[in-house]
């Protein structure tokens, strides 16, 4: 965990001592990012450090097709959650924290994002809101004044790689047949979900190729699906 999560939990783990000097502990954390690097899993790890629930709140839940439904059920939303200690995470968050300034949102749309920023100003500072985004460039200006954290989930770098390739090994119980530096190279660029895959994509294939599997050709393999995917990708 990050050293600003870190900071982040104690605040809430002593929220006292803060109010004891009237402050309250930060309680709104944006995450901006590409998919498939972390974000929902950042939500997940608050909320067991701080040993609460985490409610998971998607755009197709709340969003209705009828004039004045999708604010009706923001607001039955959220009278639920101020009754409790909890993560609130929103998903795709810019699909409901749009700019409104936007001429091609209609008027429900930004009258939605008007009642979702009010209501996140009343929660109480033991609800923690979560909210994550793909496209931050979409955002509502007005959003991104509500939250006091915020961060931004890159790749993995280099070391990240490596750190993921020794645990991998080690859960493995096998060290994989490869130059380490040409590992890293060739999973360079991809999200923490596609080197996750590759790491399933490997042990599928080791069980499969039981009696006596050939552990230099899977990983080859593996390397040439990761290249195929980049080729495909940046085509």
């Amino acid at each position: 965990m990050c050293s600003s999560l870190q900071e982040f939990v104690m605040e809430y783990s002593r929220a006292d001592v803060l109010r004891s000097y009237n402050l309250e502990p930060r309680n709104r954390v944006l995450l901006v990012g590409e998919p498939g690097n972390g974000k929902t899993s950042i939500a997940e790890v608050l909320a067991t450090e701080l040993m609460v629930p985490m409610f998971v709140i998607r755009y197709d839940g709340i969003i209705g097709s009828y004039l004045g439904e999708t604010a009706s059920r923001l607001e039955k939303m959220f009278n639920f959650i101020k009754t409790q200690q909890c993560v609130l995470f929103f998903d795709e968050f810019d699909a409901i924290g749009k700019e409104r300034g936007d001429q091609h949102e209609t008027g429900e749309i930004k009258r939605v994002v008007s009642s979702l920023l009010l209501q996140i100003d009343k929660l109480p500072s033991y609800v923690i809101v979560v909210a994550a985004t793909n496209h931050s460039e979409l955002l509502d200006k007005a959003v991104w004044r509500r939250f006091q954290v915020k961060l931004t989930i890159d790749k993995p770098d280099q070391e990240l790689i490596n750190e993921w390739l020794d645990k991998f090994e080690l859960d493995f119980g096998h060290r994989l047949p490869t130059k380490r530096d040409r590992l890293v190279s060739q999973l360079q660029g991809l999200s923490f979900a596609e080197i996750e895959e590759f790491g399933l994509s490997i042990r599928r294939r080791y069980a499969l190729a039981q009696p006596g599997p050939n552990l230099r050709e899977i990983t080859s393999f593996s390397l040439q699906e990761v290249e195929n995917k980049k080729n495909f990708t940046n085509a």
